[in-house]
């Protein structure tokens, strides 16, 4: 797998996650423990701020996370970020669930609890609040709309696959 040092910064990736070998993750990334990066995602901590990725969350496929010098990425623990998803530069607190090819940008931050409806664009500085699911482009934020029970399903699925895939993948070609 594609993991690169810049400079003085050098990812530093729990040995119990599993980042797949189609993955790249540059500079100063943390991925914690029993987290997942799944094929052609990017974790590209080089602007001078830094990515976290917390316990038990996925980073699917051909999602992007970046950074900027005064904004890190911070993804909690229990997140699910759905294939194509971009992120720049804002926080996810714990247990969020943001869907297939949504963007959230700079100096955002999405609640506990919350979900990003697939193909939803979270403005610069957008608030989600904690339970609330946003949807559109530009996102509209529906407070307690978000269902609990989709976020455990998500993130306890790929917690799952990444226990299972180091043990079954192997390359046929």
């Amino acid at each position: 797998m594609p993991i690169y040092a810049l400079g003085e910064w050098e990812p530093d990736i729990d040995a119990t996650a599993f980042v797949h070998p189609d993955a790249v993750v540059i500079g100063d990334v943390r991925i914690g423990a029993e987290s997942s990066v799944w094929p052609g995602a990017v974790l590209r901590g080089d602007a001078g701020g830094h990515i976290v990725i917390g316990e038990r969350s996925s980073v699917q496929d051909n999602a992007v996370l970046h950074t900027t010098p005064n904004w890190p990425t911070i993804v909690g623990s229990q997140c699910t970020l759905g294939h194509l998803v971009h992120l720049e530069g804002c926080t996810l607190a714990d247990n969020v669930l943001i869907g297939n090819a949504a963007m959230v940008l700079h100096r955002c931050t999405v609640g506990s609890g919350a979900i990003v409806a697939a193909n939803s664009v979270v403005l610069d500085d957008t608030h989600v609040e904690p339970g609330a699911l946003a949807v559109g482009t530009p996102a509209v934020v529906k407070p307690g709309k978000a269902r609990a029970d989709l976020i455990e399903l998500s993130w306890r699925s790929y917690a799952q696959r990444s226990r299972e895939y180091p043990i079954h993948l192997r390359r046929i070609g």
